[in-house]
């Protein structure tokens, strides 16, 4: 049987660099880094290796110290869980601030939870941190390390204690869920094809990460009622009927002007919802069926219609206005078509996070979708097809001249893209453009998925120019 991946959690006060810490030993900025006491709230996951080993490092939010974040408790209790499920716990002090009371608590916490710690003192760049370390000898934790997360030094010497407490567990030794989870875009195409990546966006507090919860089965993401509660896009993998699915849970995306008076953890949190949406197989739009579909709601799902990605709108909250009578099902989808006419080809799914109701169907849905984006039409099919569409319909350019669709040739994936090669140099009228994309949903499926077209002139040979009295 495979071996599960070390884990290991990096703990500590709010703000005393454990978020940059992560993003030097993982070479990724995932983490939110800011000088605001309880930027991180989530506990992230990435995998990480050093010299042949691998692990998985987990950031977490500050546990004790000064946080102002009306979230902090939760914030705990998210990194109680991941002690708990430690193999190896790295506490992370402030060298600056040298030792105070919250670094003294969480030792004590530490202790009890009976896993290996390593101290790291961080900060040791700032010469006020010179005289303040030896402090930190008496919380009695072995090994003790200097580091500076933000210029990397003494971060080497980190990762040998912490492959000296965890031993060496090669990246093909780990557990299915864990193997390769994260890896760079490209890294491994095999598994990039086996895996789907769902971004679950949407405005704040529709549910988002209720959503993400209810698929897990496990409390995995920070839920509460005030907005803006998720702020890293929070990133885990689910196997489903042997299929894998990387669920990214990302903040809540407001509109532009109010996101500028938010601050610089919202801009940032607002871009890497962003950067999901573009990282991602398939969106999964989320709307408050209680309010209906807004126009953010439609500026969204734009991001994603051109970003190429499938598209599912999950329609949250039903089971607050599923008793408004039997027709309210067919007029909210009216309306959420009307809001959102540029995305007819996304599915509309009315589920409740809080209920489980028809949760299962959003995976299911999901699977179809991402399946969608890599089919390949063969092409004397697609040529069978253009034939009989182009007998009944010719094609119409906006200049009326006189076109004819001599052949086409599928181009690529992901999203499905076309060629359609015409007599002469012109482009399709957009109306034409629509109905072509129209009978491909209807002849080949596509569900979910976005439909690219191009039109080129035809080349003509040597061969046919002198059949024609050229020169």
């Amino acid at each position: 049987m495979p071996r599960k991946i070390p884990s290991v959690v990096l703990v500590g006060r709010p703000n005393v660099g454990k978020s940059t810490l992560f993003n030097k030993i993982t070479g990724a900025r995932r983490a939110i880094v800011a000088p605001v006491a309880g930027t991180t709230r989530d506990s992230l996951a990435r995998p990480a290796v050093w010299q042949g080993a691998s692990f998985q490092l987990f950031d977490t939010g500050g546990l004790y110290g000064a946080s102002e974040d009306p979230l902090h408790d939760l914030v705990v209790v998210q990194g109680q869980r991941a002690i708990v499920g430690a193999d190896l716990l790295v506490l992370v002090v402030d060298g600056r601030d040298g030792l105070v009371s919250g670094d003294e608590t969480i030792a004590r916490e530490l202790r009890q939870a009976n896993r290996p710690v390593i101290l790291a003192i961080n900060k040791i760049d700032d010469k006020r941190a010179r005289h303040a370390t030896m402090d930190f000898y008496t919380l009695g934790i072995e090994p003790v390390v200097e580091i500076s997360a933000e210029h990397g030094t003494g971060v080497g010497d980190l990762l040998d204690e912490i492959v000296k407490k965890i031993g060496k567990h090669p990246a093909a030794d780990a557990d299915e869920d864990d193997a390769g989870a994260d890896q760079p875009a490209g890294s491994d195409e095999a598994a990039a094809a086996a895996e789907t990546s769902i971004a679950i966006v949407g405005r704040p507090n529709v549910g988002k990460s209720s959503l993400v919860n209810r698929l897990l089965h496990a409390e995995r993401v920070l839920v509460s009622e005030m907005p803006g509660t998720t702020r890293d896009a929070i990133d885990t993998v689910l196997t489903w009927h042997q299929r894998r699915f990387r669920i990214v849970d990302t903040a809540g995306m407001r509109r532009p002007g109010r996101v500028r008076t938010g601050g610089a953890v919202e801009l940032v949190s607002v871009a890497g919802a962003k950067r999901a949406i573009f990282e991602a197989d398939v969106v999964a739009l989320v709307i408050d069926a209680s309010e209906g579909a807004k126009d953010h709601d439609a500026a969204i799902g734009g991001e994603a219609d051109r970003a190429g990605r499938g598209v599912v709108i999950l329609a949250n909250k039903w089971d607050l206005v599923k008793e408004r009578g039997p027709d309210f099902s067919k007029i909210f989808d009216d309306e959420t078509r009307r809001h959102m006419r540029f995305l007819d080809y996304a599915p509309i799914l009315h589920i409740s996070a809080l209920t489980g109701e028809r949760a299962p169907k959003v995976l299911e849905t999901i699977d179809k979708i991402a399946d969608s984006r890599r089919k390949r039409v063969p092409t004397p099919a697609l040529n069978k097809f253009v034939e009989a569409v182009t007998a009944a319909n010719p094609p119409i350019s906006p200049g009326r001249k006189h076109v004819r669709i001599m052949y086409a040739a599928q181009v690529g994936v992901a999203p499905p893209s076309f060629v359609f090669f015409t007599n002469v140099a012109t482009t399709f009228h957009f109306s034409y453009q629509r109905f072509l994309i129209n009978k491909l949903r209807e002849q080949f499926g596509f569900e979910g998925t976005p439909i690219r077209i191009q039109v080129r002139r035809r080349k003509t040979t040597d061969k046919q120019r002198r059949a024609r009295g050229g020169r």
